[in-house]
C-alpha cells in the first residue's frame, strides 16, 4: 500500500493548523482512492512526522511519500524533515520511504498571487503606474529560500504592469516590511498593497493587520491594502498534486538523501533541533531559519 503523508509546519494558532486539516481533507477526494493519506505537522501541532509514519505503517502502508506543504526550501525541507525520515527508515527497513520537494518555483503559484491582488480590487490587465507590490515572507537565513523570493517577486513583476514589486520579510533577514513600504513609497507609489507569501493563517498574519494600520497612518497620502493569505485556493491543490505526482513516478528533483552535507550535519542538527523554535510562530509559510548552527549549512545544499 502507497500512503500520502502531508507534513504541515504547524502554528501556534489554532485556526492555522486546523486550516492545514481542512485543506487536505478537501485534497483527499481528488487523489487516487487506492492512497493511503495521512497528515502531521513539524512542530507546534500534533502528531510529529514519526508518529505520522507510525500511523500509515500501522494501517498498512509498505511505501511512504512525504510530501510538505512548505513554500520554499530551507532548513526545515534540507534538515529537519529529512532526519525525520531517516528515522523512520532506521525504524522500518521494509518500509519504502520517499521524500517529495516543497511546493517551490510553480506557476500555479503565480495565479495564486494575482487572484490575492484582484481580491484587493486591484485591476490585474490594466497599467498601474502608480501603484507597488510588497510581496511578504516569513523570512530566514537560507540563502536558497530567500533568492528563491526575490526570483519570485521578479517573475510576478514579470506578468503585471506596475511600478514595482519589492520584497520584504516579517522577521530574521532584510530588508523589513517597515523598510519595504518606504523603499515603495520613496520610488513614488501612491498605492501599496502588502502581498503576503503566507499559505495559511497565524500569528504573523495578524501582526500584519495592525502594520497595515500603522502604515496608513504614517503615510496619509498613499493608499496602504493587505492582500489575503493563499488559503483554499484550486492552484495550491494543483502545485501539491504536481509534487505528489513528480514523487509517486521516482522525478524528485531534490538530492537530499544523498547530500553529503546533510548527512554530516544531520547529528548535529538532531542535538539542536528544540532550539528557539518555540519562541516563533511559522504561520505555515516560508520556513523561519534564524539559527546560527545553519548559517554554515547554506549555499551547500543545492
Amino acid at each position: 500500500m502507497k500512503a500520502i503523508l502531508f507534513v504541515g509546519h504547524g502554528s501556534r494558532l489554532v485556526a492555522g493548523n486546523e486550516e492545514v486539516t481542512k485543506f487536505i481533507e478537501q485534497l483527499k477526494p481528488t487523489l487516487d482512492q487506492d492512497l493511503l493519506v495521512e497528515s502531521c505537522f513539524l512542530e507546534f501541532a500534533a502528531p510529529d512526522i514519526a508518529q505520522g509514519i507510525d500511523n500509515c505503517v500501522a494501517k498498512g502502508a509498505t511505501e511512504i511519500h512525504v510530501v510538505p506543504i512548505i513554500l520554499l526550501q530551507a532548513g526545515h525541507s534540507k534538515i529537519h524533515i529529512p532526519a525525520a525520515i531517516d528515522e523512520g527508515k532506521a525504524k522500518y527497513p521494509n518500509v519504502n520511504i520517499v521524500y517529495a520537494r516543497p511546493l517551490g518555483v510553480h506557476e500555479g503559484i503565480f495565479d495564486i498571487l494575482k487572484e490575492r491582488l484582484t481580491d484587493t480590487g486591484f485591476a490585474i490587465e490594466e497599467k498601474n503606474e502608480d501603484t507597488a507590490i510588497l510581496l511578504i515572507g516569513r523570512g530566514g537565513s537560507d540563502v536558497d529560500a530567500n533568492s528563491d523570493f526575490y526570483k519570485i517577486s521578479r517573475m510576478l513583476w514579470e506578468q503585471l504592469d506596475v511600478l514595482s514589486v519589492e520584497c520584504a520579510f516579517m522577521g530574521v533577514t532584510y530588508p523589513t516590511v517597515d523598510e519595504g513600504i518606504e523603499r515603495c513609497v520613496k520610488l513614488g507609489a501612491k498605492n501599496i498593497i502588502m502581498l503576503p507569501y503566507f499559505l495559511f493563517t497565524g500569528i504573523l498574519m495578524e501582526r500584519m493587520q495592525g502594520m497595515r494600520e500603522g502604515y496608513a497612518s504614517t503615510y496619509p497620502e498613499v493608499e496602504v491594502k493587505l492582500a489575503n493569505y493563499f488559503g483554499y485556493h484550486p492552484a495550491l491543490k494543483t502545485v501539491l498534486k504536481d509534487r505528489i505526482a513528480e514523487s509517486l513516478q521516482g522525478e524528485v528533483k531534490m538530492n537530499c538523501d544523498t547530500c553529503q552535507y546533510r548527512l554530516n550535519a544531520a547529528e548535529f542538527v538532531e542535538h539542536h533541533h528544540h532550539h528557539d523554535h518555540h519562541d516563533h510562530d511559522h504561520d505555515h509559510s516560508h520556513e523561519h531559519h534564524d539559527h546560527d548552527h545553519h548559517d554554515h549549512l547554506v549555499g551547500a545544499e543545492k
